[in-house]
């Protein structure tokens, strides 16, 4: 049995649907609920939804390796922990398209070079502003400040709220979810887990 080609990157960036097509989508998704796309309040509402798609679902647009190009080695050699911490991201779950919101701490240990603060909540921007499941959007943002900073160390925690278990199912609130990615000395070293925990305010958890 010959087995067909993957289609490559072009031909699924070729197929992607037009913003015609995908406001036929939303009008349908009205009609199967039960409502009617041409009364007057949900006449522009098709428009608005895709609109707010191309918000929400931005960081495909976006590539955060770049953000983390442009490196700075004049620190005085500077080689404690760095931490950035409470940055807020709103994303998504790819399995329900319910809304996930919480935040990211970031930190890590500088190897002879540091990033401009900013460009670390672009990163958390970035891989939020795609459809995620919680581990992966972890995982992402700390192999990515890794692999491109190449730091002696980094560690990441997020924290999320999702709507998919709070507005729907079992329908349980004030449940948070709480995942962590180590690398580097933050894996092996408990005394570099324990000073990350503490500048994030988490001292005594473990992680």
């Amino acid at each position: 049995m010959t087995r067909r080609p993957r289609a490559s990157t072009a031909t699924k960036k070729e197929s992607k649907p037009s913003r015609t097509e995908a406001e036929a989508a939303v009008r349908t998704l009205l009609r199967w609920i039960g409502d009617d796309p041409d009364r007057e309040g949900l006449l522009g509402t098709p428009g608005r939804v895709v609109r707010a798609y191309e918000d929400w679902f931005s960081g495909y647009n976006d590539d955060p390796l770049e953000f983390l190009r442009r490196t700075f080695r004049e620190v005085k050699g500077y080689d404690e922990m760095i931490v950035l911490r409470d940055i807020s991201f709103e994303s998504h779950c790819e399995h329900h398209l319910a809304p996930i919101i919480g935040k990211v701490h970031i930190g890590y240990l500088p190897d002879r070079k540091v990033i401009g603060i900013s460009k670390l909540a672009r990163v958390v921007e970035t891989f939020a502003r795609r459809l995620q499941v919680q581990e992966s959007l972890t995982a992402q943002i700390a192999n990515c400040i890794q692999g491109v900073l190449k730091p002696r160390g980094v560690g990441v925690v997020v924290e999320g709220v999702h709507q998919c278990m709070t507005t729907r199912g079992i329908r349980k609130h004030g449940v948070s979810m709480i995942t962590s990615q180590l690398l580097g000395h933050f894996r092996p070293d408990p005394r570099t887990r324990a000073e990350f925990l503490t500048m994030i305010g988490r001292a005594g958890d473990r992680i």
